[in-house]
């Protein structure tokens, strides 16, 4: 095994310990109440200051990957999140739990795009597709970590539990630090870009379309359920199918998305994607019971699936814009849509009804259709002529 297969595996293991990490935060979030007593709207507050150390990071953690190349950043932050657990789980009060969880949400968020840079820099030495299975991975360490945290809280408690997940997050991390790939040509290449601000409009489009991929598997995840118990008087267990059937196949699409972008390309993969989860979306709207919206999900899982890694490709692979500005802005735009849509879905739903939501997002999948060919950056022949031309310029250093 080479160098940038091992560091193909390694990049793979950091997005199932970001997600292991998430998901013991997300087992947590229960346990605010009998801690401190707090409401949910505190809890609300709570979660909105995770995500916020988490955008305040990502911009951040591009600069740093500027300067000092995407493996060592990568380490920094891939240590940093696997303790940032441990200061909210030693807090003693809300005024003291603020801070940790804005750390917590900034080493999460910083590793996020690093190692999304990284899986770039990997892809484009392999000449080959790799951002769903990594993204993949993320959504295992996430179940991983979301179905055995139950039961370590209720066997040994918050506290132990939180070491446990730190733990075993610290101990993946230290095994496969060393096989992290060096994207040399990034950091050499530095000095002929600049971290300003990109002036071309395309990167923030790519943001763009980030963001309105990002908000129909928040909306699903978050509001399936009570869509089904609420418009379709589904018993619980029956609602709570449809989040379980769309992160199925979901997972299993991420699997397969690699494969299915090199046969077909980006451009192609992202068109019937988009058209797969917007008509999806709609038809779970007009369900008249709960396993017709069911079905839908499941389909929207499959549709929504390899949106986010076929956008994030793109962003690090765009002309005259280093990997890791273009990575950071498109996942600070995107985020941002997981961080603004749970509370504005639940009034508009309140307000409308969940069909209206569920169209409105189908026309947001419409919308990533229309800009499908800005993904073309995705495309594996036009990565492996920017990995040839950065060999060249490398050459001429």
């Amino acid at each position: 095994m080479n160098i940038t297969q091992k560091g193909r595996w390694a990049v793979t293991m950091l997005f199932f310990i970001n997600g292991f990490v998430t998901g013991g935060w997300a087992v947590q979030i229960a346990q605010l109440v009998p801690r401190f007593g707090v409401t949910d709207k505190v809890i609300g507050h709570l979660i909105l200051i995770f995500g916020f150390g988490a955008l305040t990071m990502m911009p951040i953690s591009g600069i740093l990957m500027e300067k000092m190349g995407t493996q060592i950043v990568t380490r920094i932050f891939a240590l940093a999140a696997s303790l940032a657990l441990i200061p909210v789980g030693l807090a003693t009060t809300p005024l003291v739990l603020m801070p940790a969880l804005f750390v917590l949400g900034a080493m999460i968020g910083a590793m996020n795009v690093a190692m999304n840079s990284n899986a770039v820099a990997v892809e484009r030495s392999l000449s080959q597709a790799i951002l769903s299975s990594c993204h993949c991975f993320w959504s295992i360490g996430l179940f991983a970590a979301g179905s055995i945290g139950g039961h370590l809280v209720e066997q040994f408690g918050f506290l132990t539990h939180i070491f446990l997940i730190s733990a075993v997050a610290l101990i993946l991390t230290l095994i496969i630090a060393p096989a992290i790939f060096k994207d040399i040509q990034t950091v050499k290449s530095t000095s002929r870009q600049t971290t300003r601000l990109p002036r071309s409009p395309a990167i923030y489009l790519i943001g763009l379309m980030a963001f309105l991929a990002m908000i129909p598997e928040c909306a699903v995840v978050d509001w399936s359920s009570r869509y089904l118990i609420k418009n379709l008087n589904a018993k619980t267990e029956i609602a709570s199918l449809a989040f379980a059937c769309f992160a199925v196949a979901m997972a299993l699409f991420r699997f397969m998305g690699d494969v299915i972008r090199n046969r077909f390309g980006a451009i192609l993969t992202i068109r019937v994607s988009s058209l797969l989860a917007g008509v999806s979306l709609l038809l779970s709207a007009l369900a008249h019971n709960p396993w017709q919206a069911i079905c839908a999900f499941t389909l929207a899982g499959i549709g929504i699936a390899n949106l986010v890694p076929i956008v994030f490709s793109a962003a690090g692979n765009q002309p005259n814009i280093s990997t890791n500005t273009g990575m950071s802005i498109a996942t600070t735009i995107g985020y941002l849509g997981t961080l603004m849509a749970p509370a504005p879905i639940g009034y508009i739903a309140e307000i409308t009804g969940f069909p209206v939501v569920y169209c409105g997002l189908a026309f947001m999948s419409g919308i990533i259709f229309l800009l499908a060919p800005l993904v073309r950056g995705a495309e594996i022949s036009v990565q492996r002529q920017r990995a040839s031309n950065k060999h060249q310029n490398t050459g001429a250093l």
